[in-house]
């Protein structure tokens, strides 16, 4: 919706100007079809101004005198259906002396010869509203199912916003003493590092513009229980409307919280198994259609031709491709066999030994090129794996550097584990050939897909590590550039 200045209320509505001015009422009028809005001199009286002395313009109105928080209420109100029945709408608007307070204005409808109008009153309930708060403020403070709840209270109050004043349910989920007296800081600083910086930013808007907020955060209590609590908050503004303080609360949430995560866990691991699917029915479809084409040519051709030496040639191009096709269907066990394996259980993995196992048995292909290989699993030495997954991975990337190294330079392939929050990295690096990442960079991980002119490159090592990787949750990328190297980042964790 939108508001036009068409000034007070004038013209058809002479005669009822009179009667509206002398109560104490505000009356507004606004028409859908020629977008002209008109107020009652009540309705600046309602507000502590002057006639005039504020536009009647959407501006002046949505910007200046109806709190922002209260704005979607308002317009809802205003284009959705309106019948008598349709209770009154409690906002706040902007006085002039006295900042927000809080107005009823009841909204009604009409179609006439002039168009569709929306109308209602403005009618101050402040001292009412305030009653009302008071009393539930009073009651949820001495509400026994706040502790059947797990939920608490708190409070900052700007001319000391160093202090949190916190109820006695909150620093039972933080497992301290209620005789402690925290600064929001150190109240900050009971959460998990992700979410610090949110719950700053969070408070920091509220005192600044006087916003509210709802965010789930991760805690770590003084006892090192991890908990999931529900943070929210109101602004207290004063005459000026300025936030003068924040008032909020604290719900245990852990348990509702595990359960949604899991199952978003669950719904994103069905999504990527059935795209796994999807991609292995398409490629196994395509190949094996493939070479039965090519071997039903070859076995009509052979009929057809009477010629012994002719029909050896033939007979050598089926035997080629019988050779492939128990190629493909061994690559496709491998993969098929990625997906039976998953059921496994993990056991703890030591990287640095399974990798100098790795590096002993490709001592020969290492040497022959005069390879460095250089590891580093100081960050990470361990991880709860598929051992067999561990070691594919690691030997298909080791393998793949070997085989496309550069053949101007010394190869140097480097391998090594970060960690950065709750996730482990393996890294791989080389200075080999490189791949060009705009004319391949979405066909690296694809099956049979090679991008140099290695005779043994079969295009089949990527495919499988990256579905092992993404079959346990993690992910993996790559970055390049030709004749400068290659380096792979596999999120394990």
């Amino acid at each position: 919706m939108s508001f036009s200045e068409k000034g007070k209320l004038s013209g058809d509505d002479i005669h009822l100007t009179p009667l509206i001015n002398d109560l104490d009422t505000g009356i507004w009028k606004y028409n859908f079809n020629t977008r002209e809005v008109k107020w009652s001199t009540g309705f600046y009286a309602v507000l502590g101004y002057q006639l005039n002395e504020i536009e009647c313009t959407a501006n002046t109105f949505f910007e200046h005198l109806l709190y922002h928080g209260d704005k979607p209420a308002f317009t809802n109100a205003i284009n959705n259906r309106i019948t008598e029945n349709t209770p009154p709408l409690q906002l706040r608007f902007l006085t002039k002396k006295n900042g927000y307070q809080w107005f009823e204005t009841t909204i009604r409808k009409l179609d006439d010869e002039h168009g569709s109008i929306a109308y209602g009153s403005l009618i101050n309930i402040n001292r009412y509203k305030y009653n009302d708060l008071l009393s539930a403020h009073n009651q949820i403070i001495n509400d026994d199912a706040f502790k059947t709840a797990r939920l608490g209270i708190w409070e900052i109050e700007l001319q000391n916003a160093q202090t949190i004043v916190l109820s006695k349910q909150v620093y039972d989920l933080f497992d301290l003493q209620n005789h402690l007296n925290l600064s929001v800081e150190e109240f900050i600083s009971f959460f998990e590092p992700p979410y610090r910086p949110v719950l700053q930013n969070a408070i920091n808007n509220t005192i600044n513009h006087s916003r509210p907020f709802d965010i789930d955060l991760l805690l770590r209590s003084a006892k090192n229980h991890m908990l999931w609590l529900k943070v929210k908050a109101v602004p207290v503004i004063n005459h000026f409307g300025k936030c003068t303080a924040i008032k909020g609360v604290v719900q245990d949430i852990d348990s509702e919280k595990r359960k949604l995560l899991k199952h978003e866990q669950s719904i994103n691991l069905l999504t990527d198994q059935n795209r796994r699917l999807q991609n292995f029915a398409y490629i196994v479809s395509h190949n094996l259609r493939s070479h039965t084409g090519n071997l039903q040519f070859m076995v009509n051709l052979f009929e057809q031709t009477d010629a012994n030496e002719e029909r050896e040639e033939i007979f050598s191009h089926i035997k080629t491709i019988s050779d492939s096709l128990d190629l493909t269907i061994e690559h496709i066990n491998e993969i098929v066999k990625i997906q039976t394996e998953i059921t496994k259980e993990r056991k703890i993995v030591e990287l640095e030994p399974m990798f100098k196992s790795i590096c002993s048995a490709l001592k020969n292909n290492i040497e022959s090129i005069n390879a460095r290989v250089e590891w580093d699993f100081t960050q990470c030495g361990e991880i709860s794996y598929i051992p067999a997954y561990m070691e594919s991975i690691l030997q298909n990337l080791l393998t793949n550097s070997l085989k496309y190294s550069h053949p101007d330079r010394p190869p140097v392939i480097k391998c090594y584990t970060i960690q950065e929050g709750n996730h482990i990295y393996l890294i791989f690096e080389d200075n080999g050939l490189g791949i060009d990442l705009e004319r391949y960079g979405d066909k690296i991980f694809g099956m049979y897909k090679t991008f140099h002119n290695n005779s043994d490159a079969k295009g089949i090592g990527l495919f499988i590590t990256r579905n092992q990787v993404e079959a346990l949750g993690g992910s993996i990328k790559v970055d390049s550039a030709v004749n400068v190297g290659t380096k792979f980042t596999i999120r394990l964790a």
